[in-house]
């Protein structure tokens, strides 16, 4: 049986190089970072070494990265202090956003009774920029929190677009750019966007680390309280060898970009022309479909299967030695709906069994070709 692994939105296999970074950090650094001797101040080094790599490809400054345990803790540290620290009474988000986001902001609500708006999306899964207009223009000391790249359905959002309106009115905007960096270029002195969170595990870095960005002079206060590391916003000893592969990961993933993201492209391509040839019903979710307007690096595909044969579908595919999922990683052990499809599709076609298939450099042809024939078969 042939193992195919199409679930990169989920994780990433690490790069031998990645490995090889860690493992002589691992080795020869074992300082802790706040220590005044030399093995300690070595291991500082490594670390401020890696946030300004970090901070050059994203076009930012050194001090605005601060190093978190991935997405998820950047996401609730960028907003638990917004609405403690910064005065934020009002966010406004959408419901396909990822559970960090959406499970934080309804935590926040509860706990400090701040309103929360959600933006309209269409059967795509659009936001309305119309809509979002009109919330900014009737509310004051509001945070936007919209993800750049949707990690279901890779629907890819402007947002520098979000980021001039919000500064139009004087609000505060976040994105959850977990499925974005390292996958595409971003100038975050053209963007100005104020919080960014990102995952080393996303772009073949190791699991476990990531960090938020976070605009200088913003007044964020820490989530996790202990020691002054990470300029007093990230309380404990920093995982030096997880930073050093952090950095490695993105190093590489932005000096290969436009290869790679050819490459992938091409393999995303060749999957679309595939299923249309093989399965003619079947159909892609949100904009996935289009080349132009969702991530190169997923796709989300709708097959002609009647509800009572479906609930088994991932299984069949798992006995086949197919890796992919129903949508994020963090649902996989739920029996619940896609909440990001939810939203974008009628009840009849909800009950169709949808998957994402999301590819990496490591992907080929032949696997999709593989991949196509066993759904075939299911279909």
């Amino acid at each position: 049986m042939q193992q195919v692994y199409f679930d990169n939105a989920a994780t990433t296999q690490m790069r031998e190089e990645v490995i090889s970074v860690m493992t002589e950090v691992m080795k020869n650094n074992y300082g802790n970072a706040s220590s005044s001797y030399s093995l300690g101040r070595l291991s500082k080094s490594l670390i401020e070494t890696s946030r300004k790599t970090i901070a050059k490809f994203l076009n930012a400054s050194a001090s605005e990265i601060i190093f978190t345990s991935g997405g998820t803790e950047a996401d609730n540290l960028i907003l638990h202090s917004a609405v403690k620290d910064l005065g934020i009474r009002h966010i406004i988000t959408s419901k396909i956003e990822h559970h960090a986001v959406l499970h934080t902001v309804e935590a926040l609500k509860k706990d400090y009774n701040i309103a929360v708006s959600y933006l309209q999306v269409d059967g795509n899964g659009t936001i309305d920029f119309d809509e979002l207009e009109e919330l900014l223009r009737e509310n004051t000391k509001t945070l936007v929190s919209l993800m750049h790249v949707n990690n279901e359905i890779g629907n890819i959002l402007d947002i520098k677009r979000v980021a001039d309106v919000c500064k139009a009115y004087n609000a505060l905007f976040h994105s959850d750019a977990v499925q974005a960096i390292g996958h595409y270029p971003l100038d975050l002195q053209d963007i100005k966007v104020d919080f960014l969170a990102a995952s080393a595990h996303k772009f073949h870095g190791p699991k476990g680390v990531g960090f938020a960005f976070v605009r200088k002079n913003s007044g964020l206060k820490p989530l996790i309280i202990g020691g002054e590391q990470e300029r007093g916003l990230r309380a404990g000893t920093e995982s030096v060898h997880n930073i050093a592969g952090l950095e490695t990961a993105m190093t590489l993933a932005y000096n290969n970009l436009d290869s790679e993201m050819e490459y992938i492209r091409n393999l995303k391509s060749y999957f679309i022309s595939k299923i249309k040839s093989e399965i003619p019903d079947a159909d892609f979710n949100g904009m996935s479909g289009d080349l132009k307007s969702s991530t190169y690096t997923l796709i989300n595909v709708r097959l002609p299967i009647a509800a009572n044969k479906s609930s088994m579908f991932l299984f069949q595919l798992d006995l086949k030695g197919v890796a992919c999922s129903r949508g994020s990683a963090c649902q996989s052990g739920s029996n619940k709906k896609s909440h990001v499809l939810s939203e974008i599709l009628n009840k009849e076609d909800l009950e169709k069994p949808s998957i994402r298939l999301s590819f990496s450099k490591y992907n080929t042809k032949a696997e999709i070709d593989y991949v196509v024939g066993v759904l075939k078969a299911l279909v």
